[in-house]
């Protein structure tokens, strides 16, 4: 088994209830076996601002899955819950999954960049993996996750919600 973690977003259509729906969706999958996931934060969108802010968190689970099968896998959870792909970068989504670490691999293929590309600069990735990491995880080519968020400001981000439940 391997353990992963992935960021939940979403903003369109009841994004909280959708982080939920999404995480059961996701432990529902064959194979997966939840380890952790964080409290819900609520983050302004990154690109277009004419968008509702960000309803985010990070789960963590151990699966049998390779990273681009997981990767095939999360796309078709998307899919299913609306996700329209237009090649519009940062636009509004009912959800969005990215594979943050997919455990001390890099990976760097066509579709696929493990640890993903943004993840140290990205409040809304850094705090919730902090919240359920451990305190010494180490992101590869990256760093010290608890040096990472120290140098990421928090912004905007607040925690709306800590009860890890639906």
């Amino acid at each position: 088994m391997t353990e992963v973690y992935i960021g939940l977003g979403s903003n369109l259509d009841e994004p909280i209830h959708k982080i939920y729906q999404a995480r059961q969706a996701i432990v529902d999958l064959e194979g997966v076996t939840e380890v952790a996931f964080s409290s819900l934060y609520s983050s302004p969108p990154m690109g277009p601002q004419d968008q509702p802010d960000y309803v985010n968190a990070v789960m963590c689970f151990d699966t049998h899955l390779t990273a681009t099968d997981l990767l095939k896998t999360l796309q078709a959870i998307e899919s299913n819950f609306g996700r329209i792909r237009t090649g519009l970068r940062w636009g509004a989504r009912t959800l969005d999954l990215d594979i943050l670490l997919y455990a001390d691999e890099q990976i760097n293929v066509p579709d696929l960049i493990v640890p993903h590309i943004g993840i140290a600069e990205r409040a809304f990735v850094l705090y919730p993996l902090a919240e359920i990491a451990p305190n010494d995880l180490v992101v590869p080519a990256k760093g010290l996750l608890t040096q990472l968020v120290l140098n990421c400001p928090k912004a905007r981000l607040e925690k709306i919600r800590n009860d890890n439940g639906g």
